[in-house]
């Protein structure tokens, strides 16, 4: 068990460099990806050899995770976090007071 596990995770988006050469790695970091729990979406750009995630994670495990699986340097180019107001704000329904 992590001490990352105990500290909630904030929703976060995350921009990453992976050397992606090929058809097959993009097809491999697309399937780790797909079987983090914690990631809600993702976009991977291999001509800018980029993959940004969001969802609520703690950055540096998912970064430490995706290298481990694809065995190629992970490089954190920018972390985007969320608050809880923000989020609060959006899950408001927009209701509007009729007379």
């Amino acid at each position: 068990m992590s001490v990352h596990s105990f500290i909630p995770a904030k929703t976060c988006c995350m921009v990453m460099r992976i050397n992606l050469d090929c058809n097959a790695c993009c097809r491999k970091a697309r399937k780790i990806i797909l079987n983090m729990k914690e990631i809600e979406s993702h976009m991977i750009a291999k001509q800018e050899c980029r993959v940004v995630v969001c969802g609520r994670f703690t950055p540096a495990d998912v970064a430490i995770k995706l290298r481990r699986k694809m065995k190629r340097r992970v490089e954190i180019l920018e972390i985007q976090e969320f608050g809880e107001t923000e989020r609060q704000e959006e899950s408001r329904p927009m209701v509007s007071a009729a007379n």
